[in-house]
């Protein structure tokens, strides 16, 4: 049976990008009365390369958009601190329930995706898995009017599109057919490798930090623990070549010696995974016809762990452009997007070149903090505008 079957041959919006940011943007959309398409390359359910841990503002909005009870049926732990390690000195910050956010939460991407897929799915929306698009179609002038898509059995079919939202990725394939520019262009590019590990007792977000490396312990689903190695891209290119898994550990004992010590009484689960590091960027997310969203839109080094949050905060930015409607109301989407990351971004710029000393690292994490806060804020406004309930159900 082909994944293209039952599909029509038009809808209001067809999501490129099934995961995170394309999910929630296409559950959003359902909601709102659209006929929507989501597709997605990969199976459903299945994980990607992540940090997991969602900040305040991601937590927000899975509380808001009522579907944070069904990731923490899935057995993701409440985070209720946040920890750093700076060499010889430790600062502990309790995570306070406010704003209908009881605690911070890490889920995997396996279950993640899937809760946005499966609430996407609910509010009407069409899903489709190991689906591709291989070109945009366009109409008068030039502007994209729909896709082609094609299965993994070689089936092919035309969908027409009233936009076409592009959530496929930094290395998006929308972004590329529509020759969306780059904005802003990041220089930095920390590399990392991590693993899940079991019988590792850790309490909340423990990130530590060294001259020139980095660790963080991010509690998940299963009762595991992802414990990653952070280095710039020198370092990584010339330690990680030959021997990952001994490359890993020196950096965890450079790093974070205390929780090394705790090692022998845990197992890792599975493989090593590494990221060798990608520049950040923002692209215009916009044009005639089309919208781009998540990591397609703006990318963001993964040193900070805020990618996902930022994901589903713009998923909430462009379906209210979407519903609104015009090129001025997706001109005012890149616009808030734009006015609540850079200070993000050019924080995340300045921790990834690994070029700090813990003075400097603090007062860069006393700016991400207030961007932070002033992100929260703004969602947190954007809701009470439309007079929305702490809590938003399916």
């Amino acid at each position: 049976m082909s994944a293209l079957d039952g599909v029509n041959t038009r809808y209001d919006a067809v999501v490129v990008g099934a995961r995170a940011a394309g999910a929630a943007t296409a559950m959003l959309l359902g909601r709102r009365g659209l006929r929507v398409l989501a597709v997605d390359r990969g199976v459903y359910g299945s994980d990607t390369l992540s940090t997991h841990a969602l900040m305040r503002a991601g937590v927000l909005q899975l509380a808001r958009w009522g579907v944070l009870d069904r990731i923490e049926a899935e057995a993701t732990p409440r985070v209720s601190r946040t920890v750093f390690h700076y060499e010889d000195e430790v600062v502990d910050i309790p995570i306070k329930p406010r704003d209908g956010v009881p605690a911070l939460f890490a889920p995997r991407r396996t279950v993640l995706d899937r809760v946005l897929v499966d609430a996407a799915v609910a509010a009407g929306a069409s899903v489709r898995h190991r689906v591709r698009v291989t070109e945009l179609l366009r109409g008068t002038g030039g502007r994209v009017s729909g896709v082609r898509l094609v299965d993994e059995e070689g089936a092919s079919r035309a969908v027409q599109a009233g936009i076409v939202i592009g959530a496929d990725g930094m290395r998006s394939t929308v972004a590329a057919l529509v020759g969306a520019p780059v904005t802003r262009q990041g220089r930095q590019a920390s590399a990392n490798v991590y693993g899940y590990w079991s019988g590792l007792d850790v309490d909340g977000y423990h990130w530590y930090w060294r001259a020139g490396a980095a660790a963080g312990a991010i509690p998940t689903n299963g009762g595991e623990v992802l414990l990653f190695a952070g280095v710039g891209p020198g370092r990584f290119a010339t330690e990680f070549r030959s021997d990952v898994p001994a490359a890993y550990r020196r950096v965890l004992e450079e790093a974070a010696p205390d929780l090394v010590e705790r090692l022998p009484g845990a197992q890792l689960v599975g493989t090593l995974h590494g990221f060798a590091g990608h520049a950040g960027f923002l692209r215009r997310p916009w044009g005639p016809g089309w919208a781009l969203v998540g990591d397609a839109a703006y990318f963001k080094d993964p040193i900070t762990a805020h990618g996902i949050s930022d994901a589903l905060r713009d998923a909430e930015l462009l379906a209210r452009a979407v519903e609104r409607g015009g090129d001025a109301a997706l001109r005012d989407y890149e616009a808030r997007r734009d006015e609540l990351s850079i200070d993000l971004f050019e924080a995340t710029e300045a921790i990834a070149s690994c070029e700090w000393d813990n003075a400097g690292l603090k007062r860069l994490h006393q700016s991400l903090s207030d961007a932070m806060k002033r992100e929260v804020a703004a969602l947190v406004e954007l809701h009470e505008e439309r007079g929305e309930p702490t809590r938003l159900t399916a």
